[in-house]
């Protein structure tokens, strides 16, 4: 399997359910995650397998802190605190006070003093009078929710332990290179080639969740006329994010033929206020207008999606620093944000739930087809919506143009 960063450069990638089947076997994998978070990959493997052999191999491989991702309630029940109240980490890694196991080790330090801390770690039997504090093993607390909610490595390793039947602990080692830097992708590759090891990326772990797990409930539905025509409000609650979601539907549109749908993500400003800064409002609008007139189709409107996925707050920032002249690619860069963090899943869940299965696309931009498709919905036709620029979104719609690939 392939996979591409984003320099464009294809890369070696194994499925997720080859790496559940090692998780499985007691092997450990590399996770990467993305070149726009840490940019780094971890040797992970589920914590009831470790033994002497693994965890030395990932102190001499992977160089970096040893650490066992495990759940918030099995923290509390072996009343293994936070290491500290309030953390500052910006990648809000949750560490707790280190541990060794009180029985059968001697300075805790070792390959087999550690694997056997882990091991009892990931036990159902143990409890907290079985350990020491401080140790050598750093437990870690796996957010609620896991790679759906927080991308990192803490959270991948407890989702591939629990796909793989191996209970809610793993082990994960940051690898860093011989020189004493973190290892980057060449280098994880090379190192998996060497030893026979899978590589995965958490991106893939996210859409493998996303694409077997119901995400979504459906909670409400009402008629809404409209000045179009009368469509069917439906709402959807994100079981992982929280975010209430809303669909407009005209006509029957489950289980036959092809379904034009809007994917619409929300915009407070343009939406609601009419903000001429973007043609978000416009376009929702024409969308509204195409449907009624064909009669049938959606329009699913999705919620935390303001501003690309950053924010209202942030999104402010960047229209702050657009007025000194920035475009919309570069001030969301000069946030230290990414260019665009939405994602689709959820809308291809509400899709799935509505009983749509081919869709023409209402959509200036390919990479939210590329988004869809990538989920497994059809999409047999995109059909642009064409709105007239004015003086104050004539910019921001050449930025969609040049730089992210608008067909406008």
């Amino acid at each position: 399997m392939l996979g591409t960063g984003v320099s464009g450069v294809e890369f070696e990638l194994s499925s997720i359910d080859d790496a559940v089947a090692a998780m499985r076997r007691g092997e450990i994998v590399i996770v990467v995650d993305a070149p726009t978070r840490e940019n780094e990959g971890d040797l992970v493997m589920a914590a009831e397998c470790a033994t002497p052999e693994t965890i030395n191999f990932m102190a001499t491989h992977g160089r970096g802190l040893i650490c066992v991702p495990m759940l918030r309630e099995r923290l509390e029940a072996l009343r293994i605190p936070k290491m500290v109240a309030d953390g500052t980490d910006p990648r809000e890694t949750a560490f707790h006070v280190g541990v060794d196991h009180r029985g059968g080790t001697t300075t805790g330090i070792s390959a087999s003093d550690r694997a056997t801390t882990i091991r009892a770690l990931a036990s159902g039997d143990a409890s907290p009078g079985d350990f020491s504090q401080p140790g050598h093993v750093f437990p870690l607390c796996y957010q609620e929710g896991g790679v759906l909610r927080r991308a990192g490595h803490t959270e991948a390793g407890i989702d591939l332990a629990v796909l793989a039947d191996r209970g809610a602990a793993a082990v994960i080692c940051e690898v860093i290179g011989e020189d004493g830097e973190m290892a980057r992708l060449p280098a994880l590759l090379e190192l998996a080639r060497e030893h026979g090891l899978l590589v995965v990326s958490i991106a893939d772990l996210i859409a493998y969740r996303r694409s077997r797990e119901r995400l979504v409930v459906r909670m409400s539905e009402a008629r809404l006329p409209l000045a179009s025509a009368e469509f069917r409000a439906i709402t959807y609650r994100d079981t992982v994010e929280g975010h209430d979601h809303l669909v407009l539907q005209l006509g029957d549109v489950a289980g036959g033929g092809d379904v034009l749908v809007r994917m619409h993500s929300e915009c407070l400003t343009g939406d609601v206020f009419g903000s001429e800064r973007c043609d978000c409002g416009r376009q929702l609008q024409l969308a509204l207008d195409t449907i009624a007139a064909e009669g049938r189709g959606v329009v699913v409107y999705l919620r935390g999606h303001e501003g690309r996925g950053i924010g209202l707050v942030d999104k402010i920032h960047a229209y702050q620093l657009q007025d000194g002249g920035l475009d919309t690619v570069q001030a969301n860069l000069h946030l230290g944000l990414p260019i665009d963090r939405r994602d689709y899943g959820v809308g291809m869940q509400v899709l799935r739930d509505l009983g749509i299965e081919r869709v023409r696309l209402l959509t200036n931009n390919p990479a939210k087809r590329a988004g869809l498709e990538g989920y497994g919905l059809v999409v047999v036709d995109r059909v642009p919506l064409v709105s007239t620029p004015t003086s104050a979104s004539v910019e921001y719609l050449r930025t969609k143009r040049e730089k992210l690939g608008h067909i406008i």
